[in-house]
């Protein structure tokens, strides 16, 4: 979920106009000369990149300095946006929520937008978000029949803190139109897949996941907001669960994100991209916090983690720092994660090993026959010791 100034593009502008007023120039980049990357498939870029792996969900980070906001973009592995906003793809139609294509001049900047982010991070996957489920007032003509309506004839409201209204996902006609939207994203040769917000495993989202999949074929991927939640019934049509773990206080929440991440790698269709987000508690400098949804992602998953601000903040949703816990440290991961008797949950990547040690549990050591960098202390040694709702990469020393 975004705020009403995500979506109005105040602050978390659309992708091109966030780079165009970064003082980023795009007019030099051939579409037709494309590089290696930007022809590389969705599951190479997948499986070449190093870990850890992080993910940006609408809004930037922001400790990276205004001067270099393409620089920040690119040091994620996986993006999306709201594609209509500002100066990115823009829907051909004065109600944005009416179209089924875009203006074809904000396909060609968003391409060259693309190319540059690919030179960048080679590996990185671009989203699309689709809306299905409310939108803002002007999104439709006022009154029209694609607004979801109470008992009475009257529009609900679908998100209070947005001011947004419901749209009638349960209708046939606008589910067919969502699918065409989801297909003119994909043939814009922008997006590597779609996003679906505000995701239930019921009968409506069951059918319309059923057209959007028909309709953008095999190969895209799909990801859907599932919060903390499995989603068994739609599970062949999608690829990720976006986690936007709300829920991060207690160790019954860590399990049962533990719990749903494990589920989704297992019965999602490939390839997987799961999505795991916990919001701060106190804030950005709660390390801990933030190593334990990185080390989690990393034992649990092959995905993309993110920490970020809390949603019921004045400021647009999902801000961000960058980490230095963050940077390309692993390589790939070599073998399963292993719980071990302690509790903690281990797993070995080329150039170290990750512990994830949930909340909850007791402090623990960790022993080594060799000599490992402890990635959050800089303390070199072949013991070391993990406190509760933490985790922290140990790498190899370098000879």
């Amino acid at each position: 979920m975004r705020t009403t100034a995500n979506y109005n593009g105040q602050k978390a502008l659309g992708l091109v106009l966030l780079l165009m007023i970064s003082g980023v120039v795009f007019s030099g980049t051939d579409v037709g000369q494309a590089s290696t990357a930007y022809k590389r498939s969705v599951v190479e870029r997948i499986t070449a990149r190093d870990f850890p792996s992080i993910f940006q969900a609408w809004s930037r980070v922001e400790n990276v300095p205004e001067s270099n906001l393409l620089e920040g973009i690119a040091r994620h592995d996986l993006m999306w946006s709201c594609i209509g906003l500002g100066g990115g793809l823009r829907w051909d139609a004065e109600h944005r929520g009416l179209a089924e294509r875009f203006e074809s001049p904000s396909i060609q900047r968003v391409r060259r937008v693309r190319e540059q982010l690919l030179k960048l991070n080679p590996n990185i996957i671009l989203i699309a978000e689709i809306r299905y489920r409310d939108a803002h007032p002007g999104w439709l003509p006022e009154g029209h029949k694609w607004w979801m309506r109470d008992e009475n004839g009257r529009i609900v409201k679908g998100w209070e803190e947005g001011g947004f209204l419901l749209l009638d996902y349960k209708n046939p006609e606008f589910r067919r139109h969502v699918a065409k939207r989801a297909k003119a994203a994909m043939a814009s040769g922008v997006a590597d897949g779609i996003l679906l917000d505000w995701w239930n495993d019921d009968d409506d989202r069951l059918a319309l996941v059923t057209e959007i999949r028909a309709a953008i074929g095999d190969e895209p991927l799909i990801i859907v907001n599932t919060n903390h939640r499995k989603a068994p019934r739609t599970a062949s049509y999608i690829n990720g669960l976006f986690m936007e773990c709300f829920r991060s206080k207690t160790p019954e929440d860590w399990r049962m994100i533990a719990d749903t991440l494990t589920w989704a790698e297992q019965n999602l269709r490939p390839p997987r991209v799961n999505c795991v987000e916990v919001w701060y508690h106190n804030s950005r400098q709660d390390l801990p916090l933030m190593r334990a949804v990185t080390t989690l992602a990393l034992t649990h998953s092959n995905g993309y983690c993110l920490f970020s601000d809390p949603n019921p903040l004045p400021s647009p949703d999902h801000l961000h720092d960058w980490y230095e816990f963050w940077d390309k440290s692993l390589g790939k991961p070599v073998a399963p994660s292993s719980k071990r008797n302690d509790g903690a949950v281990i797993r070995d990547f080329e150039k170290g090993t990750v512990v994830y040690n949930p909340m909850g549990n007791r402090a623990v050591e960790v022993v080594f026959d060799n000599v490992r960098i402890s990635r959050s202390t800089g303390k070199s040694g072949k013991i070391h010791t993990l406190k509760s709702s933490d985790g922290d990469i140990y790498l190899h020393a370098v000879k």
